[in-house]
């Protein structure tokens, strides 16, 4: 990014919010999504995980992590997108909200997207077809559209049941 004296944000403070943000960009089947990487604790191999009695069938089960137990969470199965295959390219990213430690499955990463505010579309409105609550809106970069999500909005909603809501 060039700096210019126009585009100094420190200067004026509280611009964070018109900053470019970056997202971890990751794939479930045929589309691309995005989660804020400043949720991002680290990402690693899909490893077998211990499953618990009477968990919803999306929460796969807990690893233990460097002494931390970690629920698993397999967002194919969340958002109803087919059957999951795990295989060498399948990930976990280990995502930290609101203090609490979650794996996420999800099908590949591929890369770190910064996106400016004008790449960053909101989400349509679809009534009562979708929920979007989680959405933070779709961004674009280039022939590329990642979904960004709201991983703290998605992971303490009620039917989740794995963070207690996060005060704002």
């Amino acid at each position: 990014m060039i700096q210019t004296p126009s585009s100094n944000a420190s200067a004026t403070g509280g611009q964070a919010d018109i900053a470019a943000q970056e997202f971890l960009a990751f794939t479930l089947g045929k589309e691309e999504y995005g989660v804020h990487i400043l949720k991002v604790q680290e990402i690693r191999g899909y490893e077998t995980v211990t499953r618990i009695a009477n968990a919803p069938e999306f929460i796969k089960g807990v690893v233990n992590l460097r002494g931390i137990i970690v629920p698993i969470v397999d967002m194919r199965i969340k958002f109803n997108l087919g059957t999951p295959t795990y295989d060498q390219f399948t990930v976990v990213i280990i995502l930290n909200i609101g203090g609490r430690v979650v794996g996420m499955v999800v099908d590949s990463v591929s890369d770190v997207i910064t996106l400016s505010p004008e790449q960053i579309k909101p989400a349509p409105e679809m009534g009562t077809a979708l929920n979007t609550d989680h959405l933070i809106g779709l961004g674009t970069v280039d022939q590329r559209m990642l979904i960004l999500v709201d991983i703290d909005k998605l992971m303490s909603s009620a039917e989740m049941g794995l963070i207690d809501s996060i005060r704002a």
